[in-house]
């Protein structure tokens, strides 16, 4: 969702990624459209509560993958 970049805080610099990959259970076809529509507004909602970026998020009907900072 956001370019690449450096967390810079008072003490430090950082730039740690995450590659989560989440399957459904019994890897079932359960990420449709309209699914994927709300969990992309969740993870925007994550965002804004606490310190973390998406950098992308996909999905095939079976799993989710996030590319998290």
């Amino acid at each position: 969702m956001r370019d690449k970049e450096h967390i810079r805080k008072s003490h430090n610099v950082t730039m740690l990624l995450y590659h989560i990959v989440l399957p459904a259970k019994y890897r079932k076809d359960v990420f449709t459209k309209d699914v994927f529509d709300t969990l992309i507004e969740i993870c925007q909602r994550i965002e804004k509560s606490y310190e973390i970026m998406f950098l992308e998020i996909g999905n095939d009907e079976d799993h989710v993958h996030f590319m998290v900072q």
